[in-house]
């Protein structure tokens, strides 16, 4: 979510076209990135729905399940499955406006990662337009708590994230990745970094209907203390980058890019959703701002 020295909203020049199979429900499905007008938004269209409005503006309040991904659904019930890793990948490149059309009830899952969204918009390409761009400033803290995660988004002059998890496989421990949020970071660091999982919950997700598309191809897997893909992880600590990824997109459902610090403990989808929540809730906690001053490089 790099801040532009033109400071305007973004779209993409041409429409770019991608498909692969759901994560979870295994289904094949194609998806449309299109460019869209300023004010635009990112705005998904089911466009296997024809019965009702099938139109969904990505919004804070729009997702409503975020257990395993990040869920959003519009006034008339129509529901869209992870969209987390486009939305980071919208969100680390600048675009500001899209429709995207989809033909079932999940994105594409591709490698698990943002890698081939981000390939498939810079295939795209990119446009500037005339609207300046808004950022939403952080001016007080917003903090929450489930157990023993926590997630916090703090006042700071440009968009930085630290992210810590912890785990008793000997794969993975404690990591913890501390970084700018901008365009160069993301794409060195942050974009190629899948999700994961372990084997031993694969067959229960399975039984709950979840997880049905998983494989080697689009996700790590951890078997106790050995992880199952044949070529290893792309880079060190992925996991914690990925979980990083995540919360980029997740927190870009907030329309705009950010200037604050987010810092998550153990964090996944349903607390970044409640923070995003607890800052709209907040109004003294923020203010949209639409230019700023050049931002300090990355020391």
């Amino acid at each position: 979510m790099s801040v532009r020295n033109d400071h305007h909203e973004r779209t993409i020049v041409a429409p770019a076209i991608i498909a692969g199979v759901g994560v979870h429900t295994g289904r094949r499905v194609r998806l449309a990135v299109r460019p869209a007008p300023s004010g635009t938004g990112i705005v998904f269209v089911r466009t296997d729905i024809t019965d009702r409005d099938n139109r969904i503006p990505v919004s804070g309040e729009a997702v409503v399940d975020a257990r395993l991904n990040t869920m959003i659904e519009n006034g008339a019930g129509v529901r869209l499955s992870t969209i987390e890793h486009l939305m980071a990948a919208f969100a680390a490149l600048g675009v500001s406006n899209a429709v995207v059309e989809v033909d079932g009830p999940e994105l594409p899952i591709l490698d698990g990662s943002a890698l081939e969204f981000v390939k498939l918009l810079d295939r795209a390409g990119f446009r500037p337009q005339p609207t300046p761009q808004r950022y939403i400033e952080i001016l007080e803290t917003v903090h929450v708590v489930e157990g023993d995660k926590h997630a916090a988004l703090l006042p700071c002059d440009r968009y930085e994230m630290r992210f810590e998890i912890d785990f008793p496989s000997a794969v993975i421990g404690n990591q913890v990745i501390d970084f700018v949020v901008d365009e160069p970071t993301f794409r060195k660091e942050i974009m190629a970094c899948r999700t994961f999982g372990f084997a031993h919950e694969v067959e229960a997700l399975r039984k709950a209907g979840l997880a049905r598309g998983g494989s080697l191809e689009n996700a790590v897997v951890i078997d106790g203390d050995e992880i199952l893909n044949p070529g290893g992880l792309r880079m060190e600590r992925e996991f914690v980058r990925h979980k990083a990824l995540d919360a980029i997109g997740d927190l870009y459902v907030l329309g705009a890019p950010l200037l604050g610090r987010y810092e998550g403990y153990k964090a996944g989808h349903a607390l970044n959703n409640k923070l995003v929540r607890a800052l709209l809730a907040a109004p003294h906690a923020w203010r949209e701002v639409t230019r700023v001053p050049e931002l300090a490089r990355a020391g």
